[in-house]
């Protein structure tokens, strides 16, 4: 059984569990991340915010791709034992690496077309991100062996690394080098942040596999969960980002950014339910490899993300033009009414999401299929309904209500099911 270590820092009187430290650590990195987005929105206004946060979606579309390494990482790291786990992450490493560098090659290749795209002044910074995607992928497949292994000490090292990295780089360029144009700095800044984020780096990573005939690994059961969670982490990508595009294209580049500075504050929310879903897969896995119950676990993370969802909508709501004039300026404070609306078709969505997480990790995949595809109803109705940012937004609620209104229903059928062969 997993359990949580416990561990004395000298600046601390008190003791802390492992999971209170990451939760803490992880709080604090969305912090950082925050702070980052808020000080280009300061720096930059509207217009030029707007090429940026097409980078910050870039980057947060390149997260999800990462996050399929990292969950089927994690997922086989607790259930193989030590010598199979070795050779299943020689695989899952030469793996992201030939991804990423596919995938950074395409993107690269098509700079230009990217730039007319989604109108930005320089194609350079789409070559400059390409480069760093080898690097992200392996990151992560970092990132899933601390979490399937439970090291949530050297797993907060590495996020925490990452998100100080790009941030005092981004800054020192933007102070000391004003001449270069923000996007390369942005963009320079995220690809060097990555070299940071694989610190501390593992040794088991340069082990060589000793498996006999019989200790091979299912290929094709790994290959398969790998498919599943690559098409719910597409399906992420497009709910997740999809609206910042569309509002990109259907906008002008004022209201763009105003959208994009909405969007920022908004999915707080999304990012400190990904801090819960972290926890909860291994807790999850374990339970499940030992034969008991997971679902009291998936209702007390399905509670903390509701309480924290309820306590960010209530303060959107009373407080809207304080918390954007504090994060961005006076020359944001037009999004402001849309604030709440924003954040709760997040938080829909976080809860919809992380019941979805639960069934991929207990290996039931027809609810994760469908909720991906009733969730990217989402893009139709934007497609169809766009007359306003405001409108944009509402679109969002409908489709998350939905998402969510599915996810509760097999719950609970599954749950009724359980109760009567029991």
């Amino acid at each position: 059984m997993l359990k949580s270590a416990r561990f004395t820092m000298p600046f601390v009187s008190k003791q802390f569990s492992a999971e209170q430290m990451f939760m803490i650590t992880m709080l604090l990195v969305n912090g950082g991340n925050y702070l980052y987005n808020l000080i280009l929105g300061r720096v930059l206004g509207p217009e030029a915010f707007a090429d940026a946060a097409i980078l910050i979606t870039f980057l947060l579309i390149l997260s999800f791709i990462g996050m399929t390494f990292q969950i089927v990482t994690t997922k086989y790291v607790v259930i193989y034992n030590f010598r199979k786990r070795i050779a299943f992450i020689r695989l899952m490493t030469i793996s992201a690496l030939l991804s990423g560098i596919g995938l950074g090659l395409i993107i690269v290749a098509s700079c230009n077309l990217l730039q007319k795209v989604f109108h930005t002044q320089s194609a350079l910074m789409f070559v400059l991100f390409g480069a760093g995607i080898p690097l992200y992928f392996l990151m992560s497949v970092n990132r899933g062996v601390y979490q399937g292994k439970n090291n949530l000490f050297n797993l907060s090292k590495t996020y925490t690394s990452e998100m100080i990295s790009r941030l005092l780089l981004t800054i020192v360029a933007i102070l000391f080098v004003p001449n270069l144009p923000t996007t390369v700095i942005v963009a320079s800044g995220i690809t060097l942040s990555f070299v940071f984020g694989l610190q501390p780096f593992q040794k088991i990573f340069f082990k060589k596999p000793t498996l006999e005939k019989r200790e091979m690994l299912s290929v094709q059961n790994i290959a398969t969960f790998f498919a599943l969670t690559a098409f719910y982490e597409l399906t992420q990508i497009i709910i997740n980002n999809s609206d910042v595009i569309l509002v990109k294209h259907y906008f002008n580049n004022q209201e763009a950014g105003l959208y994009a500075s909405l969007a920022l504050i908004g999915r707080v929310v999304y990012f400190v339910a990904w801090m819960f879903v972290m926890l909860l897969l291994p807790k999850v896995l374990t339970l499940q490899k030992e034969g008991k119950n997971t679902q009291p676990i998936l209702i007390k993370y399905v509670g903390y993300i509701v309480a924290l969802s309820a306590i960010i909508v209530a303060t959107t709501y009373f407080f809207p033009n304080l918390v954007v004039n504090l994060m961005f300026g006076e020359d944001y404070l037009s999004i402001a009414p849309l604030l709440w609306k924003y954040a709760l078709a997040t938080s829909i969505f976080a809860i919809a999401n992380i019941f979805a997480y639960y069934f991929l990790s207990i290996n039931k995949y027809t609810p994760v299929v469908i909720s991906a595809l009733l969730g990217l109803t989402q893009i139709i109705l934007i497609v169809m309904f766009h007359k306003s940012l405001e409108q944009v937004v509402e679109m969002q609620i409908i489709s998350m209500v939905i998402l969510l209104f599915f996810q509760l229903a097999y719950f609970f059928y599954q749950n009724k099911k359980n109760v009567r062969l029991n």
